[in-house]
């Protein structure tokens, strides 16, 4: 894994842990990132081949922002009582935005860029989910910041324990 991919991901782990204390709250944070991140790809696709080098970022940077703003506004409009739950993670979407600009995701193959969205939602729908349920449970920690990295921790702990057939030759 290269030091663009370590970035990348170590961005998405902030709303994976932060936003994912309710399931309402990791799918409205997820389709708030697959829209802005659509409409940054298809926007910077256009713009792209017209900029030159040293104006990209600051393009990037001003796009992200703008299309961050326009759906952070759709949110409020939509539903006051998640826009006040989803907090600052829209505008790590932003910063998100640029950082894959950056690394040149965006350049990557589609599928590739798929891949990673749905792998993205399905880790922020399936926590968000079980922090719930746990929640619910009885279980309070689960619902709090540090109950995030605890349960994400154990996770990750039982698929690399998770036995896998070996690979024949």
């Amino acid at each position: 894994m290269n030091k663009s991919a370590n970035l990348q991901n170590s961005l998405m782990l902030v709303p994976l842990i932060g936003a994912t204390d309710s399931l309402v709250t990791a799918l409205g944070v997820w389709l708030m990132f697959i829209v802005v991140i659509s409409a940054f790809d298809a926007s910077m696709a256009a713009l792209r081949s017209r900029l030159i080098p040293a104006s990209r970022l600051l393009a990037g940077v001003l796009l992200a922002a703008t299309l961050t703003s326009c759906a952070e506004l759709a949110a409020q409009v939509w539903s006051l009582q998640w826009h006040q739950h989803s907090g600052f993670y829209a505008a790590l979407i932003a910063l998100q935005c640029v950082v894959l600009e950056h690394t040149g995701f965006f350049q990557s193959a589609w599928r590739e860029r798929l891949r990673l969205c749905v792998l993205f939602g399905a880790l922020m729908v399936g926590l968000g989910l079980l922090r719930e349920l746990l929640g619910d449970a009885g279980l309070r920690l689960a619902t709090l910041a540090p109950g995030g990295f605890i349960l994400l921790g154990l996770l990750i702990a039982a698929w690399q324990a998770w036995p896998r057939p070996a690979p024949s030759h």
